[in-house]
């Protein structure tokens, strides 16, 4: 699911360029991993990607916004905007997403809803639709 995913993205030609899967990031000498990372080169940012199985959960926000924090402190250039943080759920549940985002200050999109709400319109505009990326990851389950 990952690699097709990771395909989608990089074949949309909206600007993804591939940074890495399970990417290492060592924090206070804990590890941790990124599932998909990539820049984008229109919004010059990069996306951090978090694939779950099964329905969303409020810790799963803490867990993005926590990445998109050490990617900003570890890989982003002065020049580079904000990085942007995409929770992609096999379940959403509207009510828990905007309870979990509420205050944060950074974009971050679990559903179509999250998506449009949080992200500024710039961005929206050179990224993939929810539709877009569920489509594809149901192709890759039911293949």
């Amino acid at each position: 699911m990952v690699e097709h995913l990771e395909r989608f993205l990089l074949e949309l030609g909206a600007g993804f360029a591939f940074v890495g899967r399970q990417v290492h990031l060592d924090v206070a000498e804990e590890d941790f991993y990124i599932d998909l990372l990539f820049y984008h080169l229109k919004l010059r940012s990069f996306v951090v990607v978090d694939l779950k199985i099964g329905p969303f959960k409020p810790e799963y926000a803490g867990k993005i916004n926590f990445y998109c924090n050490v990617v900003d402190d570890q890989y982003r250039h002065d020049t580079d905007n904000p990085t942007i943080g995409l929770i992609l759920c096999q379940d959403k549940k509207r009510v828990l997403a905007e309870y979990a985002l509420r205050g944060m200050n950074k974009p971050i999109g679990i559903s179509e809803y999250e998506l449009t709400r949080a992200l500024p319109e710039e961005f929206k505009s050179a990224l993939p639709t929810i539709e877009q990326i569920e489509a594809e990851l149901s192709s890759d389950l039911y293949d």
